[in-house]
């Protein structure tokens, strides 16, 4: 969370801060919305701040009064980025703060504070603070005055430009009383890292969503979604002869963190061990522990029966299968996989279970066109844990189906499906 200090003592109440009062709908569609415009301010990252202008255009925006500033999230459904703003706060700050506080959202992402680095129990007040402190030497001079900033009162103690992590380490409270004191991580009353000094620490921006209820197959993809959108805004503004307002130092960091290659299979294994059904079947080897010696124990074993629907349009090329089939051999262990090859009929012909060991020629029977509905009307007659379709997105939206389903696709056409859709989109290359 960007922090703020509130110095009341040394305000009056005209100037005091007000934008975190609670704002109503009517207000903002009224009153707030028209006069601010974020279109505006996005497009002035693009004359100035080509990398962050790249990072803007992969991130959905939606304005909110649900919550009193702003904030970054991954989508639980989709793994896709959220900025959520308020147009009312916004509305009231100076032009260079908007864009600060807009870069400082994308310093998030980049800092990968969203998708990983969250302690285990979830995240206090002193670790939204240390990660505040990671990305606001950058901005120096770029957000509001009441911003927890390094070597700035109380945080002299804290050098600049240093990670999350080495703020968190060497986290030094003020001291009891003293303004702006702050607890250690867990200390004083109330919730873990609040403390108990007299400061008064006011959220900027909004982490409600970083740690709830995010499986691990949307943060690893998220994790490859956010690594390939900083890749791409990377490559633009070194097109662009210019990174703005990003440091070397800062460049340098980001463009290591790209060399470190996303593994797709890792995200493939995470939707598979979710679909995975509980198999439970008598064994003597094992004590029931309700009837010992009397009953045979219960041995659990967790499997899970997935479809691979492989679309037979001849857009899949055959580096893709390969790439696909040796992942699907590696993760024979934990699941039992039929595979299903489709035009706008599907090949019962040439459906095959693939086991572990097995080795299936790397063939297309089909070369028609595409449809969806195929696919999906044979595994929803079927019982099966999860479908996954291998295909480049190049058809209509088909019906629901009654299995969780994943898309795993190429990145050109993972960046332009046909249809929307709130199911995973995974690529592969």
């Amino acid at each position: 969370m960007l922090y703020y200090i509130c110095k009341e003592r040394e305000m009056s109440e005209e100037t005091k801060p007000t934008f975190d009062a609670p704002v109503t709908d009517a207000e903002i569609n009224a009153e707030t919305a028209p006069a601010f415009n974020l279109n505006k301010h996005t497009a002035r990252l693009l004359m100035n701040e080509p990398f962050f202008a790249g990072i803007s255009r992969r991130i959905n925006k939606v304005a909110t009064d649900s919550i009193p500033t702003a904030g970054v999230y991954v989508d639980k459904e989709t793994a896709q980025f959220v900025l959520m703003y308020n147009p009312a706060f916004m509305g009231k700050l100076p032009d260079n703060e908007k864009l600060g506080v807009l870069k400082h959202e994308f310093y998030h992402l980049i800092f990968e504070h969203v998708t990983g680095r969250k302690p285990e129990g979830g995240l206090t007040k002193v670790d939204n603070i240390c990660m505040d402190l990671a990305i606001n030497s950058h901005l120096k001079g770029e957000l509001p005055e009441m911003c927890c900033m390094p070597g700035k009162a109380p945080f002299e103690w804290a050098q600049p430009f240093k990670s999350y992590e080495w703020y968190k380490a060497n986290w030094q409270a003020p001291e009891e009383g003293e303004e702006g004191s702050e607890g250690q991580p867990g200390e004083g009353s109330g919730e873990p890292g609040e403390g108990t000094g007299s400061g008064n620490y006011d959220s900027f921006d909004d982490h409600s969503g970083w740690s709830e209820g995010i499986d691990n197959t949307i943060n690893e993809i998220a994790k490859e979604r956010l690594k390939e959108g900083i890749r791409k805004a990377a490559e633009e503004a070194s097109q662009a002869g210019s990174w703005g307002s990003v440091s070397a130092s800062c460049r340098q960091e980001i463009l290591d963190g790209l060399k470190t290659k996303i593994n797709w299979e890792k995200a493939l294994r995470y939707f598979i061990k979710t679909s995975q059904r509980a198999n439970k079947r008598s064994t003597v080897r094992r004590i029931n522990k309700r009837f010992p010696y009397i009953h045979a124990g219960k041995k659990v074993q967790r499997t899970a029966k997935i479809a691979i629907s492989i679309d037979q349009s001849g857009s899949v090329d055959d580096e893709m299968l390969g790439m696909f089939f040796d992942a699907l051999d590696k993760l024979s262990k934990i699941a039992s996989f039929t595979v299903v090859p489709f035009d706008t009929e599907v090949c019962e012909d040439h459906v095959y279970e693939w086991k572990k060991g097995q080795r299936h020629k790397k063939e297309r029977v089909r070369y028609g066109g595409t449809c969806f509905n195929a696919p999906t009307k044979w595994v929803n007659e079927r019982d099966f844990d999860g479908h996954i379709v291998l295909t480049d997105l190049m058809a209509p939206k088909p019906v629901a189906s009654k299995s969780k389903r994943l898309w795993i696709t190429t990145k050109e056409y993972a960046n332009r499906p046909y249809f929307e859709t709130k199911e995973i989109i995974l690529s592969v290359n």
